[in-house]
């Protein structure tokens, strides 16, 4: 049975910003430390952390809400994509980010859940230390 998590997290920068920033690949590259190369429309392929993660882009809906396919290295072939929505919230100190990952295989979404936070959420807040306008 598939698993499915929710992590999320607030950074000093603006809503519009940070949803530009997760689809640009110089940028997404830059928060996250590791390299990424994404197509930032409808039905575009995009892969992170050198290729460990692949998917395509399902769903824009600009500065509020991403939906992506997404699978790693990780998962065993015979796995479907897990989905990964990624929401845009802005709050008192800037944006708050969550991140809505389902169809994960077995076992594996505390892995996940943790790599949310190690990967993306801990080089993120050194990147947005500052704020944005």
């Amino acid at each position: 049975m598939a698993e499915s998590i929710e992590v999320s997290d607030v950074f000093p920068v603006a809503q519009k910003n940070l949803y530009l920033d997760w689809l640009d690949s110089q940028k997404h590259s830059a928060f996250t430390g590791g390299g990424a190369v994404i197509d930032p429309a409808v039905g575009g392929n995009f892969t992170a952390w050198d290729g460990y993660i692949e998917g395509k882009t399902k769903e824009l809906q600009p500065y509020e809400r991403i939906v992506q396919s997404w699978r790693t290295a990780n998962f065993p072939s015979s796995s479907p994509d897990s989905e990964l929505e990624v929401l845009f919230e802005t709050v008192e100190g800037g944006t708050k980010i969550t991140l809505r990952h389902s169809n994960i295989p077995t076992g594996q979404g505390q892995d996940y859940k943790q790599g949310w936070k190690d990967h993306y959420f801990t080089p993120m807040k050194e990147y947005f230390k500052e704020p944005s306008q």
